[in-house]
């Protein structure tokens, strides 16, 4: 395999390899590689040659499916990087990013009816009424120009001020993952992979890479599905996958209904999961029910590209025992600091520090987050190195695997979804202005986001949840509200999270 300066370049082989191949499946429709190759060159024509862009940010406003996919490749192919886009947002949250990023303009379709920042340019080239042409004449030689430090794409995620951060990640990052697995041989040509994690999500982003890279078939997944867990398991057998990479709360709820028990997997041989921690009692319910199936942990924060450390669990663990986020892989290095910037030793717990080629490029517009999240490694004096802080606290344990034990603020993980617990208070308070003071609480066993307001009145649940739900994703609406006359407050005048937390939660 050649050295890749782009993730392009692995499209031009898998296309010319598996031409009659599908890759991309959408219900009753599918496109193979050599359609979809020829559909990508005309649109990233036209985004070359009519909007004129390069070396810009274009958002994608589309549901997932072929036309994504179109649009995120073709973007990539024109130079330029994309940025998806949630079409189930409220649109204050859509202009919010839309203000922050300010892309070259956005790609969607007449049928997505939300009204758009006017500072912004609304292209609708997708849908019935498309009107890009084939087009037979497209040089793809100026992408030569792409090298891997070349933004890829624009992934947001929750931020403390009430409007998302959005991270910027290159090409190199991807290729350093794409080569990582690779080398670890976690991936087989010719995947058919349950796409199933929203458009919006960097698990979404390296499933084109997999389509690209290994010419796997994306199946994407009915987006009413994610709510039916037998649905879920019967698009498996019916549609014959055998790869797929999903956060543990929907493969609890499949363990917790026993929904394997009823159901022939017999192409499934690959299981990934990620973005929190899997109960090791449902993990192995699954894992008795699919022996023959690899499955591996996956752990890492957006800011270093999908993920660092990955476990492989081959052996046999107790219902009681995490399981390991395992080690870092190939050209990745973890440090684990204690509070004065040490080294911990094993055994002991500190926050989980990362250095390497798979470091996002930092925040879009926002020097002074990108400087305190990447930051000088304090163990380097002598030359300039920068690591990622996670904010995860983890332990190493005996065999030399990393356990995650926690966060260390109020960044949490809920359904595969990173929140950031203050924008949810930022919301409410300033944005909304329901009460002057809240305090935003997660309880990691119920998996509920409790809000505690301060009021002289108890409110209506039903009117508080309605008005967070007009500005933020259902995902990030408490699913728990409590009433107090007066928040606890430590010395410097603060409302006491760690109080609040100790007395509710009791964690």
């Amino acid at each position: 395999m050649s050295y890749k300066i782009n993730v392009i370049e692995y499209f031009e082989e898998s296309y010319k390899k598996y031409p009659q191949r599908i890759a991309v499946k959408e219900e009753n429709k599918s496109i193979s590689f050599e359609e979809l190759h020829s559909r990508v060159l005309s649109y990233a024509n036209y985004i070359k040659k009519t909007l004129g862009a390069k070396k810009s940010i274009i958002a994608v406003l589309l549901p997932k499916g072929i036309d994504s996919v179109i649009a995120d490749l073709a973007i990539l192919y024109s130079g330029n990087a994309y940025m998806n886009l949630d079409v189930k947002n409220p649109e204050n949250r859509l202009n919010a990013i839309l203000e922050q990023v300010n892309p070259n303009c956005v790609l969607t379709n007449n049928s997505i009816k939300k009204t758009l920042n006017q500072n912004v340019k609304v292209v609708n080239c997708f849908g019935e009424n498309s009107f890009i042409q084939k087009n037979e004449e497209f040089d793809i030689s100026f992408f030569n120009d792409l090298i891997d430090t070349d933004p890829l794409c624009v992934i947001n995620t929750s931020g403390s001020t009430g409007t998302p951060k959005a991270v910027i990640l290159n090409h190199r990052s991807f290729i350093d993952f794409i080569e990582a697995v690779r080398y670890e041989k976690l991936i087989s040509d010719g995947e058919i992979i349950a796409s199933l994690s929203p458009i919006v999500f960097d698990i979404y982003s390296f499933e084109l890479c997999m389509l690209m890279c290994w010419g796997a078939t994306i199946c994407v997944v009915p987006e009413m599905f994610s709510a039916f867990p037998t649905k879920l398991v019967q698009f498996l057998q019916e549609e014959q996958i055998s790869y797929i990479f999903w956060v543990p709360t929907i493969m609890v709820n499949i363990a917790n209904l026993k929904l394997l028990d009823f159901f022939s997997l017999k192409k499934l041989r690959m299981i990934w999961f990620a973005g929190e921690v899997f109960p090791t009692a449902k993990f192995n319910y699954w894992r008795s029910k699919l022996e023959k199936c690899r499955f591996v942990n996956f752990y890492g924060p957006i800011e270093i590209t999908l993920d660092c450390l990955f476990y492989e669990i081959k052996e046999k663990l107790d219902d009681n025992s995490p399981i390991p986020i395992g080690k870092p892989f190939r050209n990745t290095s973890v440090i684990v600091l204690d509070d004065n910037n040490k080294l911990v030793k094993d055994g002991e717990e500190g926050e989980l520090c990362i250095r390497g080629s798979s470091l996002a490029m930092g925040y879009f517009g926002n020097k002074e987050k990108t400087k305190n999240a990447f930051v000088q490694n304090p163990l380097n004096s002598k030359y300039p190195e920068i690591v990622y802080r996670t904010g995860d606290i983890v332990s190493r344990n005996g065999d030399g695997n990393f356990v995650f034990r926690g966060r260390k603020d109020t960044l949490i993980k809920r359904m595969g979804y990173r929140i950031e617990l203050t924008e949810i208070e930022h919301v409410v308070v300033s944005n909304l202005k329901i009460v002057k003071n809240c305090c935003v609480l997660y309880d990691s066993q119920s998996k509920d986001i409790i809000l505690v307001y301060e009021s002289d009145n108890q409110l209506d649940e039903r009117i508080i949840q309605k008005q967070i739900m007009s500005v933020l994703p259902k995902y990030m609406v408490p699913t728990k509200y409590i009433h107090s006359y007066l928040l606890p407050r430590n010395t410097n005048g603060k409302i006491d999270r760690n109080a609040l937390k100790n007395s509710l939660i009791g964690e």
